[in-house]
């Protein structure tokens, strides 16, 4: 369902510029040597909603797929080329769904025999915030999603230049068996991809204050500051288990952050209880008693060679599987309490915090055998003091910075210890 782009796909990004940029179409680039051919997706449907914030661009494929973009003058527009081997989209062209007016238009055309390109008109500057391919997911098609947000004029205007400059440098590809026929090198740039989940959703509001106030709604304000941040850093990938008012069962969540191979899964909750003076934020990592339910993770639809996949052979004994498997559950504990540490030492001089801030209990979203994980506890709104804390803007700008710290130092304590 979620995955935060990891591949930056330059080369094919400036090929694609210098079709656009001067009118050539692309299909008149030159050949490239001939390749094993691999199957190419179709390109289902392309959609734009739009906010005064943000407007974003989804495109359903039959499965997943590189992908490249590039930002356009006169007029001013964004191009994103997928690699594909036709499109079947109900509106090939149209508006934007929503308030927003940043996007004047989009079309989509078959660009070359190995692209689809879709063309965003802009009515005022604009950049892509992020992009992240979606995994298919329960019968939902793969998915890619393209974040804009707005821009300065210098900022477009340098968008551009740097688009220019690398279709100007842009050596041409070199032939290869896992590329397309026809198709364009890649160059691949990894960045950690953090999972943040808004617990609850939809029919679970999680808890609720008494004005009314419900813990979902919350806690998915405030994922979104934090994804902003780290996006923002350059530093991460950030994907959400969901960014509206969407039921998602607890399996589902931990299958999003698994399926999607993330480096920290992050758990966002304001929980309530009966003695209204508990307050204060709080840091869970995996209680380590919880084997019954880490060996449902384990079963649902997979075994335990489907777990350690790159590790085990499978000719290999039961014994070893097991043995291998618990090593890789030992070393998700250690990642996942060297991340809580390093949270809890960031939000400490800011933020309310529960005496013994870090603990660890047996919740579901915490059982992933091959995913970090955490799950914060902001505070109570059973708590008057917790409620106008979680509510005030000034209050969630300083928590979502402080977590954000937390997680780059989490990283920058990995990268020490190799």
């Amino acid at each position: 369902m979620l995955k935060s782009i990891r591949l930056l796909i330059v080369p094919l990004a400036a090929v694609l510029l210098a079709g656009l940029a001067i009118g050539v179409p692309a299909q008149d680039a030159a050949p490239v040597a001939p390749a094993a051919a691999v199957a190419l997706p179709n390109v289902m449907d392309v959609r734009v909603s739009a906010t005064p914030e943000r407007s974003r661009l989804i495109i359903d494929l039959a499965s997943k797929t590189e992908f490249a973009m590039v930002s356009m003058s006169g007029p001013d527009r964004i191009a994103i080329d997928v690699r594909a081997a036709t499109f079947s989209v109900p509106e090939p062209s149209g508006e934007p769904a929503g308030e927003g007016d940043m996007i004047s238009g989009y079309t989509v055309e078959q660009a070359a025999p190995d692209r689809v390109r879709t063309i965003l008109s802009l009515s005022e500057p604009a950049q892509v915030q992020q992009a992240y391919v979606l995994d298919p997911f329960e019968g939902q098609p793969a998915r890619l999603v393209v974040d804009i947000i707005p821009a300065t004029a210098e900022e477009f205007t340098a968008n551009v230049a740097r688009d220019a400059a690398a279709s100007s440098t842009a050596t041409p590809p070199v032939a290869d068996t896992s590329t397309p026929a026809g198709g364009s090198e890649i160059a691949a740039v990894t960045k950690p991809l953090v999972v943040i989940d808004p617990g609850h959703g939809g029919i679970d509001s999680g808890a609720e204050a008494s004005n009314g106030i419900k813990e979902k709604d919350i806690v998915l304000s405030f994922a979104l500051r934090l994804q902003e941040l780290l996006v923002e850093s350059g530093r991460f990938d950030v994907a959400l288990t969901r960014e509206d008012d969407t039921f998602l069962r607890l399996e589902e969540r931990v299958a999003l952050a698994r399926t999607n191979k993330a480096d920290i899964f992050i758990s966002l909750h304001a929980d309530s209880f009966q003695q209204p003076e508990i307050r204060g934020a709080s840091v869970y990592t995996r209680d380590e008693n919880a084997t019954d339910v880490l060996d449902k993770v384990l079963a649902d639809n997979e075994n335990k060679t489907d777990v350690i996949a790159g590790f085990a052979m499978p000719q290999m004994a039961p014994e070893v599987v097991d043995i291998l498997l618990d090593l890789m559950r030992r070393e998700m504990r250690h990642q996942s309490w060297m991340a809580a540490q390093a949270i809890v030492h960031q939000l400490e001089p800011s933020v309310e915090l529960r005496r013994f801030p870090v603990r660890q209990a047996d919740f579901f979203v915490l059982q992933s055998p091959d995913v970090p994980s955490v799950l914060i506890e902001l505070g109570f709104l059973s708590n008057a003091d917790d409620m106008a804390n979680l509510l005030r803007g000034d209050w969630q700008d300083r928590t979502a910075n402080a977590l954000a710290r937390g997680i780059s130092s989490y990283f920058d304590s990995l990268v020490a210890e190799q």
